[in-house]
C-alpha cells in the first residue's frame, strides 16, 4: 500500500494522532485527505478537506461519505478514554459507542468505495486491547472488542481484496494520555509508524517505541495463530458452498 496518490479519510482529525496522520499522509503524497472532525478547523492546504463528523451520529457519517468520489484508505482514529472503575454501565456504553460502533459504522458506510479501489481499513487500537489497563477499564473493553471486530473484518473482506489493519498504539503524548506520567511518543512519530506499517503491508502495526517491543511476541503468539486458523476455517466453509 503506497500512500502516494491515494485518497485517505481520517476520523478524529481535530488534534493529536489524527491531525498528525493527516499531515503525514500529505507528506507521503496522498492526493487528498478527508479530515473528519467534531469541530471544524480551517486549513490552508487544499489537499485537506475538513468534514464535520461525529462517529456516533449515523446521519453525519452518511453525509460525510456522500462527499467522497473515491476512497483508498479509511483510518478509524476517533476515540475516547475516560478514567473509571467499572461502576457505571453508561461509561462502558459511551466507550463502545465511540470506540467500537463508530469504526463499525464508518467501515460499513465506506465499504462500497473501498471495494472499488481494493483499499484498506486501518483501525487505531491500543495495547490495552490485549491486556486491560485497570485505570481505564471501559476503554480497555472497547479496544478489545474493536480488536475482535478488526480480526473478523479482515477475514470477511479478504475476498473483496480490502485489507484490514489493526494499530496497537502504546503511550502517545496526546490529551487522552495527559494524566499518565510515563514516557510517550509524539503524535508525529506515531503517525509515521502507522503509515510505515501500512506501506509494509503489516496486518498488525506496532508504531511506537513501547508497542514495538511487543510486536514479535504478538506475531508469534497463540492469539495470532488462532486468528489465522479461524480465518482459514471460514475460507474452507465458504469454498465448500
Amino acid at each position: 500500500m503506497n500512500i502516494n496518490g491515494k485518497s485517505v479519510f481520517i476520523t478524529g482529525a481535530n488534534r493529536g494522532i489524527g491531525k498528525a496522520l493527516a499531515q503525514e499522509a500529505i507528506e507521503r503524497g496522498a492526493s487528498h485527505v478527508y479530515a473528519g472532525m467534531r469541530t471544524l478547523q480551517e486549513t490552508s492546504d487544499k489537499r485537506i478537506t475538513p468534514i464535520r463528523l461525529d462517529v456516533t451520529d449515523r446521519s453525519q457519517i452518511t453525509e460525510a461519505v456522500s462527499r467522497l468520489n473515491r476512497l483508498d484508505i479509511l483510518i478509524n482514529n476517533a476515540g475516547i478514554a475516560i478514567y473509571d472503575d467499572l461502576s457505571s454501565a453508561d461509561v462502558i456504553k459511551t466507550h463502545l459507542a465511540v470506540n467500537l460502533l463508530g469504526p463499525y459504522e464508518m467501515t460499513r458506510a465506506c465499504l462500497p468505495l473501498l471495494k472499488q479501489s481494493k483499499g484498506a481499513v486501518v483501525n487505531n487500537l491500543s495495547i490495552v486491547a490485549v491486556a486491560a489497563l485497570p485505570l481505564i477499564p471501559s476503554y480497555s473493553i472497547s479496544k478489545a472488542a474493536s480488536l475482535n471486530m478488526t480480526q473478523s473484518l479482515r477475514a470477511l473482506l479478504k475476498s473483496d481484496s480490502v485489507t484490514v489493519h489493526g494499530v496497537f498504539l502504546g503511550p502517545v503524548d496526546t490529551d487522552m494520555n495527559k494524566g499518565l506520567d510515563i514516557p510517550k511518543d509524539s503524535p508525529a512519530a506515531a503517525a509515521k509508524g502507522i503509515f510505515d506499517g501500512l506501506e509494509r503491508g503489516e496486518e498488525d502495526i506496532f508504531p511506537d517505541a513501547l508497542s514495538a517491543q511487543l510486536a514479535e511476541g504478538w506475531r508469534r503468539g497463540l492469539a495470532k495463530q488462532l486468528e489465522t486458523q479461524n480465518s482459514a476455517f471460514l475460507e474452507s466453509l465458504t469454498a465448500a458452498k
